[in-house]
């Protein structure tokens, strides 16, 4: 045991505390380390760990950090920064290949073509790239919800559940891949996080920028659900004050979780500012599928802002809306025991989230700018398509 030292002594050599020596070692980033019971030995030559976001320099016999390597096939689309109306020319600028196949599946996919995407993503379910793989697996399964195939996209999820779930001795930049897609999977289907889920601070600063907004875009949805509506908007809006607006479709996810916090807090300004801030990000490439997927979070934002003046636009969110939700609730209710509702038209949803959350009626025609009483015969309709008989009621059946 002379050659090694122990968890307190490396945390003293390097400075760092022992709970990060920890870290280190169960990521396998301390070469020579081995586990020895519950505790950790530390040859006495290794080497501090260095910072996991700095590529190596190139020198002597060192090699190379692998992190750009694997992440460039990891959702390259979303990890690419292009303006508003410049998405199929930077896909059509990508070599032909495996990538380019991924970023063009995930533009179908989020400009609602999810049979193309879920076509093209198939045969890279058990891709050997890790990067590409998984990317696939993810692009997948929300095309699978789409078109109603949802065996096919339990398949996929429970692919990404197994690869992080089998993933203890894979390098730290694989294994941010796999936390970034179990958690985004996770998250954004209202349903629990993975058991073995490794905690956000040790993947998230490994991922590459367009990667981490959008990370910090499902940490923010994640914040919206824990009704924590003042700290995700204040995550949101840091996030793009940092240049997230850069990446496309990063940004209008995170401008549409905004909206779902403002208008949760009554700051129906601030919501209604990033709604359309979010359309036009969106609509010179027709990215409009997060405003279907996020439609009856949205409190009726749509309703009051795209539709009176892109009406044609809000037909093709709401088809995406009921194409999409269909499938998320096969697959959500079953799993959460929650009862979320099917029945109910687009707008007769909208207007019951509103009523279950306390909004009166005044406050909700105000919202929509229609009258009172087609706000209480739309909330009519909606207790009697549901059987219930009080507002509160209402919430058995609504998003949580």
């Amino acid at each position: 045991m002379e050659r090694y030292l122990s968890i307190r002594e490396a945390a003293e050599k390097w400075g760092v505390s022992e709970r990060r020596i920890h870290q280190y070692c169960s990521e396998g980033r301390i070469p020579g380390a081995e586990r020895i019971g519950k505790a950790w030995v530390i040859p006495v030559d290794a080497e501090k760990p260095g910072d996991p976001r700095k590529t190596k320099k190139q020198s002597g016999s060192h090699k190379p950090s692998k992190a750009p390597e694997l992440f460039s096939g990891f959702m390259p689309l979303m990890n690419t920064a292009f303006k508003p109306g410049c998405c199929v020319e930077t896909i059509e600028k990508m070599k032909a290949g495996p990538k380019k196949d991924i970023a063009l599946a995930e533009y179908h996919y989020f400009s609602g073509q999810a049979e193309k995407a879920m076509q093209e993503t198939e045969a890279y379910l058990t891709d050997r790239d890790g990067a590409i793989r998984l990317s696939a697996c993810l692009i997948f399964a929300y095309s699978c919800l789409t078109m109603g195939r949802i065996d096919h996209a339990r398949r996929a999820l429970q692919e990404i559940q197994n690869t992080l779930a089998d993933s203890g001795k894979t390098a730290p930049p694989i294994r941010a891949m796999e936390a970034f897609v179990a958690f985004a999977a996770a998250v954004l289907l209202h349903l629990p996080l993975p058991e073995k889920m490794p905690p956000m601070e040790t993947f998230l600063p490994l991922l590459p920028p367009g990667l981490r907004a959008f990370a910090l875009y499902v940490l923010a949805h994640y914040l919206y659900l824990k009704e924590e509506y003042g700290q995700s908007a204040g995550m949101v809006e840091a996030t793009l004050a940092m240049g997230a607006d850069a990446y496309a479709i990063s940004a209008i996810y995170l401008h549409l979780v905004a909206v779902m916090d403002y208008v949760s807090l009554k700051q129906l300004d601030r919501a209604q500012n990033h709604l359309l801030t979010a359309w036009e990000i969106a609509r010179p490439d027709d990215l409009i599928e997060g405003f279907g997927e996020h439609h009856g979070l949205l409190g009726a934002t749509l309703e009051a802002v795209i539709k009176p003046k892109w009406p044609e636009d809000f037909k093709r969110i709401i088809d995406i809306t009921y194409r999409f939700s269909s499938g998320w609730r096969r697959i959500h209710n079953p799993i959460t025991g929650h009862d979320v509702a099917d029945d109910l038209t687009t707008t007769e949803f909208a207007i019951a989230m509103l009523a279950a959350r306390g909004w009166t009626t005044q406050e909700i025609a105000k919202h929509l700018n229609i009258s009172a009483n087609t706000v209480k015969d739309h909330i009519s309709e909606a207790m009697r398509k549901l059987r219930v008989e009080t507002r509160k009621d209402l919430k058995k059946y609504m998003l949580r």
